[in-house]
């Protein structure tokens, strides 16, 4: 391989071939297979010799020219079984994803927790806390947006994304006496 970052051009070629004739689990197809109709004749099949290689060594000028508009008429099923393929792909995803994500509805006058980022003028360094608040939700806008406002009342001026709040549970703390 190359030790240095400057030879990455010398390797794209092959980089490429291995992209375009690798099966994608989306489609169920290569790409290559998409555009020309046939499988690519990888180089190590040229050196060693596999079944379709010999077979196709063996044709005449004309039967493989017939063959081959055999091959380029059925490029449109290929694609259309693709597609079909694609679209189930994309179901299945779809399905494992509603799995495992619960959706987080926000209600107004509910009370939330912001998350601080490292890119923001709060973050205070790793071992500080994550979130800060309580705010309370003003206003629940469409696409998971919030509009927050502080506890004594005075609203932010930017929505925020739900995927940046988290409830807030208020702790009550009950002291009792016992009389001893």
């Amino acid at each position: 391989m190359i030790d240095n970052r400057r030879g990455w051009h010398e390797m794209l070629p092959y980089a490429l071939l291995g992209y375009r004739t690798t099966v994608r689990t989306s489609v169920g197809a290569t790409p290559y297979l998409l555009v020309y109709g046939t499988e690519a004749v990888i180089p190590a099949e040229v050196e060693i010799s596999s079944l379709r290689i010999i077979q196709e060594a063996e044709l005449g000028d004309a039967e493989w020219v017939r063959k081959r508009i055999d091959q380029l008429t059925l490029i449109d099923e290929k694609r259309m079984v693709a597609v079909c393929h694609g679209q189930l792909y994309r179901q299945r995803m779809i399905r494992a994803f509603h799995k495992k994500v619960r959706a987080r509805i926000f209600e107004v006058g509910q009370l939330v927790l912001k998350r601080i980022f490292p890119h923001q003028d709060e973050y205070k360094g790793k071992f500080a806390p994550n979130w800060q608040g309580p705010y309370m939700v003003r206003k629940v806008l469409s696409g998971g947006a919030l509009v927050l406002s502080e506890m004594d009342g005075t609203e932010w001026p930017k929505p925020i994304n739900s995927d940046a709040v988290k409830r807030y549970y208020e702790v009550s703390v009950c002291i009792s006496v016992i009389s001893l």
